[in-house]
């Protein structure tokens, strides 16, 4: 026979409602009542039913995540801090990857995804502004990144633009010149590749160093998109001394192209990345790059998130928030 909430009232020597206040995580117990109810708990072996109690209270203490790629470096220790300092608050992440797909995105918003959570951080890809919110539905959403930055709606993002500029501004007063950009197009200037490459073209004209159409390489954001830009530069005989890799992984895959192809790191070009993922440490040179405040991000985003589920936050309007970044400079850009 199943054991009940009952039965491990009665082995606690509590009420029934003090044992479904500790399930709860109510935080005006005595803490030696609340140990008495555990240690009850985990001899009867009760498990509780949280279908059942997330009818009662309305609330399933999950909280959902839509990233675009989980094999980017960038989300996959994004999703995991996210974790870890939700469980600090009682709460478990559930993960959906959309790979920018708009149906994947449309069925978080709507679907079932969201109906299991009592709230969403998402990174919208393929939405636009108009299609987030007429879908957002009444649970809390606070959206992560800078795809979609509108007044109607909280977003936990990075200083793009200014970080951008002060990796560059960095490489030029060491000298570079002919800084190359891979990662973005001459026209991006919206969404994380655009606005980094603002921060590099406002760098580029503070020092008074002309923008050459001829240094930007677009490419995917993956190791082989960063290798194949740097290739293509090498084998159209562009002079550059320097790399700016939008993220890491590009700048890291420049890097190693560089590297096989005889260049010397630093002393022939220098590169730099975006993100200060683990793996940047880590390198072979080890990399510069601009660390975003990741955990900045992580612990403000699921602030505003529970101030929203929990009633805390009451602003009407979008509650906009910018973490703070660093400059980390290692041995590929000394």
């Amino acid at each position: 026979m199943a054991v009940t909430m009952n039965d491990v009232a009665r082995a606690a020597g509590v009420s029934l409602k003090t044992v479904s206040n500790v399930l709860n995580d109510y935080e005006y117990i005595r803490e030696s009542t609340r140990q008495r109810v555990q240690a009850a708990i985990a001899e009867l072996g009760y498990e509780a039913n949280l279908t059942a109690r997330s009818l009662r209270s309305g609330k399933t203490k999950m909280i959902g995540l839509v990233l675009s790629d989980l094999s980017s470096p960038y989300y996959a220790e994004l999703a995991s801090r996210l974790m870890s300092v939700a469980a600090e608050s009682g709460y478990r992440v559930l993960v959906e990857q959309s790979n920018a797909d708009p149906a994947v995105e449309l069925a978080a918003l709507r679907g079932p995804f969201r109906q299991l959570t009592d709230g969403l951080l998402f990174t919208p890809l393929s939405m636009d502004v108009e299609e987030v919110e007429s879908h957002r539905g009444a649970k809390p959403l606070v959206l992560l990144g800078e795809h979609i930055l509108d007044p109607r709606l909280d977003v936990v993002t990075m200083q793009n633009e200014v970080a951008a500029a002060a990796v560059t501004s960095h490489l030029l007063e060491s000298g570079r010149r002919r800084v190359a950009v891979v990662g973005a197009g001459i026209d991006d200037t919206t969404g994380s590749p655009g606005l980094r490459m603002n921060g590099y073209r406002a760098a580029l004209a503070d020092a008074g160093v002309p923008f050459d159409p001829d240094l930007v390489v677009p490419g995917d954001w993956r190791r082989d998109g960063g290798a194949d830009a740097v290739a293509a530069l090498l084998e159209r005989g562009t002079q550059f001394d320097a790399v700016f890799g939008l993220n890491d992984v590009l700048a890291l895959g420049a890097m190693h192209e560089l590297l096989v192809r005889g260049v010397k790191v630093p002393g022939d070009v220098a590169v730099v990345g975006f993100d200060d993922i683990d793996e940047a440490s880590f390198s072979s040179p080890s990399l510069t790059t601009v660390s975003p405040g990741m955990d900045e991000i992580v612990r403000r985003s699921l602030a505003l998130l529970l101030d929203r589920i929990e009633g805390r936050e009451k602003t009407a309007g979008g509650v906009h928030v910018e973490s703070d970044f660093a400059l980390k400079i290692r041995e590929s850009a000394p």
